[in-house]
């Protein structure tokens, strides 16, 4: 056989094994593994170096509006360049539905957004703020057909939160088509009761942000969203858990066999409350939600990836710029409620990841790359993708275990003007990135055509056949009541 590019001589990682090996690759797929592979009109030498699957961010904020108008910094080219930078091949975004918008026009925009602009191949989730009655039978199903087979969802925030009413209705609709809902999980009104009174008591500086919206509140909504996808039989990704009881709780569920996934973030493992008490508005710059918490909540956070219950480690890249057009929007010493909320950091995502996980023995490189891609392509259906298998795309991320860098902005070849990870010495960084085969990334340049990304149709989502029923809906012991779709 002959190869377009033989990548040799280096150390092959899957989540499960690793080997000194070769890959051949031919029209933009895997073709063979070997011990030694002869040949290639391109030979990639990886001598030292680990071979892993391309990484694939599944939770970053790119062109989108907030609820409340505002616009992220990173289009599709910053974002995907970014992206690219940090080790991904490939990426899912969110595009967001607001209150009165036909899903078929959201999907319409991002098309717009993406095709054009993307470095690298991308998908999207959606998220659903209105999910009226043609949204709920024609409009979401027409996406799901599409190949966009995820959506998040929302119980906190006026403008997005469903309701419980709501979160079931959408959860059977997902169930019935094959698609994974994903939740943003805190208590509402325990988040607007902090808020009042803070607010009444003059504490609104940034810092207050980090005490605003307690650990319980991410406890209360995991325990509730995990029993409302229970009782209708629904698979459930919580996205950003960021305390001990919430990890727990997905745990718990999961030692049930019940279909409930998770991941975490770098914020929430490399930050703390502190960081939003740095002089004065600096603290602008660590405002996420959930916020970050504390030491103690790191490890155990670190614990849980170790486990095996975060499914991923996502960005959450959500860029807002330190100035009049993201964090200050609102003037340029607003209330904490009214900073732009989120931590750009979808470059960062895996050498963080890598420096402190891998390097620092918190987590295996088996594990590395489970969480950083291979999990990602198994649970959001990217079938082609996460694997260094024959036949699979060759979106493939050579790293350099040994290299230490002190991070800077320039690294992040993003749209911001800070990153929090500014002057950290991290331990390992990818340093050469392919796509279905193509260079993206090589030593520090940029190879890639602006809009050489393509859009992939994602499988349906199928929880376990085996996972427990509630007995109220199942028909052998309900007299025979058919309630589950």
């Amino acid at each position: 056989m002959e190869f377009d590019t033989v990548i040799h001589g280096g150390t092959i990682v899957t989540p499960t094994e690793s080997w000194q090996g070769d890959l051949g690759l031919v029209g933009g797929r895997i073709a063979a593994l070997a011990e030694r592979l002869p040949g290639g009109a391109r030979r990639i030498d990886a001598t030292g170096r680990l071979v892993l699957p391309g990484g694939i961010e599944a939770h970053a904020h790119i062109a989108q509006e907030s609820s409340s108008g505002l616009m992220s910094a990173d289009d599709y080219y910053t974002g995907s360049v970014s992206a690219a930078f940090g080790g991904n091949s490939s990426f899912i975004p969110f595009a967001a539905q607001h209150r009165g918008q036909s899903v078929d026009a959201v999907i319409e925009t991002y098309d717009s957004r993406a095709a054009p602009n993307s470095v690298l191949d991308y998908s999207y989730h959606l998220i659903i703020s209105d999910p009226n009655e043609k949204v709920l039978t024609e409009e979401l199903p027409r996406a799901f057909a599409r190949g966009i087979t995820s959506f998040k969802v929302f119980m906190t925030y006026d403008l997005m939160n469903l309701g419980d009413r709501g979160m079931l209705d959408i959860l059977t609709v997902a169930r019935r088509h094959g698609a994974l809902t994903m939740v943003h999980a805190e208590n509402n009104d325990m988040v607007k009761w902090m808020n009042a009174r803070l607010a009444a008591a003059g504490l609104t500086a940034p810092k207050y942000h980090a005490i605003s919206r307690p650990a319980l509140a991410e406890a209360e909504a995991i325990n509730r969203a995990i029993s409302l996808a229970r009782l209708v039989g629904a698979g459930l990704f919580i996205v950003h858990v960021s305390t001990p009881e919430g990890a727990d709780l997905v745990a718990r569920a999961q030692a049930c066999g019940l279909p409930i996934h998770a991941e975490t973030c770098p914020q929430y493992l490399a930050f703390t409350r502190a960081d939003l008490h740095r002089p004065g508005m600096e603290g602008a710059k660590y405002i996420c939600s959930p916020p970050l918490r504390d030491a103690a909540t790191q490890a155990a956070l670190w614990r849980h990836a170790r486990r095996g219950t975060f499914e991923s480690v996502s960005s959450d890249h959500a860029p807002y710029r330190f100035d009049a057009s993201g964090k200050f929007a609102n003037g340029a010493q607003p209330a904490y409620p009214a900073i732009a909320n989120g931590l750009p950091g979808i470059a960062m995502r895996l050498p963080y990841l890598f420096s402190e996980g891998v390097a620092a023995g918190r987590i295996s490189l088996q594990q590395f790359a489970a969480l950083s891609s291979s999990n990602a392509a198994r649970l959001f259906g990217m079938e082609r993708k996460g694997a260094l298998l024959p036949g699979y795309d060759a979106d493939i991320a050579i790293w350099n275990p040994e290299e230490t860098r002190e991070v800077t902005l320039a690294d992040q070849h993003d749209a911001m003007d800070y990153t929090p990870f500014e002057g950290m010495r991290l331990t390992g960084w990818p340093e050469h990135v392919l796509s279905r085969g193509e260079t993206v990334v090589e030593a520090g340049e940029l190879k890639a055509a602006r809009g050489r990304g393509r859009f992939v149709a994602r499988a349906p989502y199928r929880p376990d056949p085996n996972a427990p029923v509630e007995p109220e809906l199942d028909p052998a012991l309900n007299f025979g009541a058919e309630i589950r779709p």
